[in-house]
């Protein structure tokens, strides 16, 4: 599976390591992605997701509901990624 979270769509960035003599070469910043069991109400079962910490604080706070409403999928449109 590709380094991308199932809801918020997060990717790998582009970003530059620098060095003490300020060399710049590029590297990836990767997403912190984490595999976690959400319970969804509308199938009355956990659902396993890979999704970024930032989503996974979201719906702990919120909701899955409310998560996936937030960054605009659906939670068929989630497990299809």
């Amino acid at each position: 599976m590709s380094k991308r979270c199932q809801i918020s769509g997060a990717t790998p960035k582009k970003a530059n390591k620098i060095s003490f003599s300020n060399k710049k070469h590029g590297r990836r910043q990767e997403p912190n992605l984490q595999w976690k069991r959400f319970w969804c109400e509308e199938r009355k079962a956990f659902v396993r997701l890979k999704v970024s910490t930032r989503v996974i604080k979201r719906a702990t706070k919120l909701g899955l509901a409310a998560a996936l409403k937030a960054h605009g999928t659906t939670l068929e449109a989630a497990l299809k990624n």
